[in-house]
């Protein structure tokens, strides 16, 4: 019975999957009606069983779609998935195609500049930026934590950001240098 109705099953429901996860919906269903059988389990009739076929099927079709559209992370993932190797086995190149390559490299410019600049703050500052971005810890167990009152930790964290920024603007635009050994004589040469 799980030969014959097969063909029209895929067939039927080609629509809803990729015909290999067709075909393991439906061998999946049909090993569950086998170990029910070998348990002792019995059908009315032939078309009892090629009903209980079908709705075993449909209810794993029904499994791997709501798997697929985003129930299983996983599942997602392996759906829009490339394979790695090509057509006649040759292999394709990988590429990113969410990524933005001028972002990125402005990006991670951006925090190595963050990186040089924060030994400029003090340990406290430092302390409480590594905290908040790295740690992502809370102000509320940072205070427990490190014995801090909930102003101090605004107000120092406050700070931190204000001469981080102040640091990054500063350093975009940078001054003329002066020149070395200028001092504010009057002109001329004073021997």
């Amino acid at each position: 019975m799980a030969q014959a109705r097969r063909d029209l099953l895929l067939r039927v429901h080609r629509y809803q999957l990729r015909m290999e996860d067709l075909e393991d919906c439906y061998s999946q269903a049909t090993l569950e009606l086998i170990s029910y059988a070998r348990r002792g389990g019995v059908f009315s009739s032939r078309l009892h069983l090629g009903n209980t076929i079908e709705q075993r099927f449909l209810s794993r079709v029904r499994d791997r779609r709501r798997a697929v559209q985003g129930r299983s992370p996983m599942q997602a993932a392996l759906e829009t998935a490339m394979s790695l190797g090509g057509v006649d086995g040759e292999e394709i190149e990988i590429v990113d195609v969410r990524a933005e390559l001028e972002k990125l490299v402005v990006l991670r410019e951006d925090l190595r500049r963050v990186d040089g600049l924060s030994r400029e703050l003090t340990s406290d500052q430092r302390l409480v930026l590594a905290c908040q971005v790295g740690l992502q810890m809370s102000r509320d167990e940072f205070c427990r934590r490190y014995g801090w009152s909930q102003e101090k930790y605004r107000k120092v964290a406050q700070r931190a950001r204000a001469r981080l920024m102040r640091l990054m603007t500063s350093e975009e635009q940078p001054s003329v240098p002066l020149a070395a050994g200028v001092s504010e004589k009057e002109i001329g040469t004073h021997l």
